[in-house]
């Protein structure tokens, strides 16, 4: 049995023989079963090859595909997958699970002027014998991976060399504003190496993808996907990138077993992020996006609830589809966790021994929470006192925020909080004490903080807003991460002039975690509703198609 959707069989053999098949009954999310009869009894520890002749569907949910006028280049078309966590199984049939690993190789045809790309080793290249406008790709990846980690991109790319074993992948009109931005890939490898043992996979090499891509980040083995919303210029949404890396270790050689538990692969991968992040810029840094990290749980629990079951570190998700759970939660709620227990248990320099033999002790595994938990136990066996007195029921199987917050270091968030609390406090009168000089001693990271922080409280009178636009004219700042807060922050203020811009930012990218806010928060004010479902209704048919379907279900316009 194999999991299929939206996909058309046409033939079936098994050892070269024709073998019967059938298709099961149609599930809402989960798609549509493939059932293959062999044609012969099964010998114990006889091979079997199944070969399946198939066609994907153009609406299949893992793919979206692009016309020139959605490239910069505007010339030429573009294809890109995002097959985590149950889309695999709309590109070819498998066994589309994260329990099960594979190694997988491909012959990939293209029109001769695209390049094809996959989470895999480059093979080389050839003319197609079949048609001389064409070139067939070759890929190998021989570390066994589940199939969610399976990808592919064709399009117009250029790459440019940033490091000894990493091309980063971009259209023209980006491949050089790429290079730039991600140059610490490299030093982030070699932390990484230190932190958590060797780096298996051969490459790393990145590629920016258009702005409907849905995700930051995703961790492709030997093939980074990430956001042009990350090119900031100055390099500061590279934490990202740290983030990916991590993921080499902890999701991609030791791996949930199911989505219950992506904490495991996430909660783990925002530690070392941060761990690198300590390394690079010091150990207040690691500190103040840890505390950033806890605001943004705070943030995504007032949103869903904090008696909503989705909000439980390991949720149960029977007939639930993940992407309509997907949130910070196993990220945040994870990682606090883990800097909780790093602190209970002796510091960093002790939790990483624990991490790394963690990852040597998995390696090439699929887990579940107990496994981790056991394992824990056994390392730290000599303080199995301390570790019982945490409250393991409440940090796994209850919802809203942890039962204890870790401590964090304040010293750079203490500007921001300072600034948040003038701003919170402010009466009209007060309004003119403000000006530029505030914010001239505040990095890119604290903005986001200081605005993150007016999101926690009341909103704002209107009257404060535009006080701050004058002041401190966020308009002008293209920061993805900072932009986005602003936006959320003067439309949950009522300010119906940030009604075009929330719009144009939830358009022009389709990054979940930006579109899906925005066009949430312009549907709560009565000003925009019905503009929001209008635009959304516009560019419903261009955007990728989980984005869609997520949106669709936020405004209430689900088909």
């Amino acid at each position: 049995v194999l999991d299929t959707k939206d996909l058309q069989v046409f033939k079936v053999t098994v050892n070269g023989q024709d073998a019967k098949f059938v298709f099961g009954e149609k599930h809402r999310f989960k798609g549509t079963p493939l059932e293959i009869t062999l044609p012969f009894e099964l010998r114990r520890g006889q091979e079997a090859i199944v070969e399946i002749a198939f066609e994907s569907s153009p609406k299949s949910s893992a793919l979206q595909w692009l016309t020139p006028e959605q490239t910069s280049g505007k010339k030429h078309p573009f294809l890109f997958s995002q097959c985590q966590a149950t889309h695999c199984r709309a590109i070819f049939p498998c066994q589309d699970t994260p329990a099960v690993k594979l190694t997988y190789y491909a012959e990939i045809s293209v029109p001769k002027e695209l390049v094809a790309l996959m989470s895999a080793n480059r093979d080389g290249e050839m003319p197609d014998p079949e048609d001389s406008c064409r070139k067939i790709y070759h890929f190998s990846q021989n570390v066994p991976i589940p199939c969610y980690l399976i990808a592919l991109v064709v399009g117009a790319l250029e790459s440019r060399k940033i490091g000894p074993r990493t091309l980063v992948w971009a259209e023209k009109e980006l491949v050089d504003k790429s290079a730039y931005e991600f140059a610490e890939a490299e030093a982030m490898l070699k932390t990484a190496e230190d932190l958590a043992g060797p780096y298996v996979w051969g490459r790393y090499d990145l590629l920016v993808l258009p702005p409907s891509f849905p995700y930051g980040g995703m961790e492709n083995p030997c093939l980074t996907f990430v956001t042009p919303t990350l090119l900031a210029g100055d390099r500061s949404l590279s934490n990202v990138i740290a983030h990916e890396i991590s993921h080499s270790w902890t999701g991609n050689l030791v791996t949930n077993k199911t989505w219950e538990h992506f904490w495991l692969n996430e909660g783990h991968t925002v530690y070392l992020e941060r761990r690198i992040g300590g390394r690079l810029f010091g150990e207040q840094f690691r500190h103040f996006q840890a505390l950033g990290g806890w605001r943004e749980l705070q943030n995504t629990i007032n949103t869903l609830g904090d008696k909503n079951p989705v909000t439980n570190l390991i949720p149960s998700l029977n007939e639930v589809d993940p992407d309509a759970t997907y949130s910070s939660v196993p990220y945040e709620k994870g990682f606090a966790l883990l800097f909780y227990l790093e602190q209970l248990l002796g510091g960093p320099d002790v939790f990483i021994g624990f991490l790394k033999a963690y990852i040597q002790q998995f390696a090439y595994k699929s887990i579940v929470t107990e496994d981790w938990k056991q394992f824990l136990y056994s390392y730290f066996k000599d303080k199995v006192d301390v570790l019982d007195k945490v409250d393991w029921n409440s940090w796994f199987h209850a919802p809203g925020m942890p039962p204890v917050k870790p401590t964090y270091d304040m010293t750079l968030a203490n500007a921001c909080v300072a600034l948040s609390q003038r701003w919170i406090k402010a009466q009209e009168c007060d309004l003119d004490s403000f000006s530029s000089a505030d914010l001239k001693d505040m990095s890119s990271h604290q903005l986001i903080e200081f605005l993150a922080l007016l999101l926690l409280e009341a909103p704002l009178p209107v009257s404060h807003v535009k006080r701050m636009q004058q002041v401190y004219d966020f308009n002008a700042i293209n920061n993805s991460e900072i932009r986005f807060r602003w936006l959320r922050l003067c439309i949950k203020s009522k300010w119906e002039e940030a009604i075009p811009l929330a719009l144009k930012m939830a358009t022009d990218q389709g990054r979940m975690k930006f579109t899906r806010p925005l066009f949430r928060d312009l549907y709560s004010f009565d000003k925009s509703r019905d503009l929001a479902v209008k635009t959304f209704l516009e560019h419903r048919a261009s955007m990728h198609p989980v984005t869609s379907m997520l949106v669709g279900k936020d405004l209430k316009q689900d088909q």
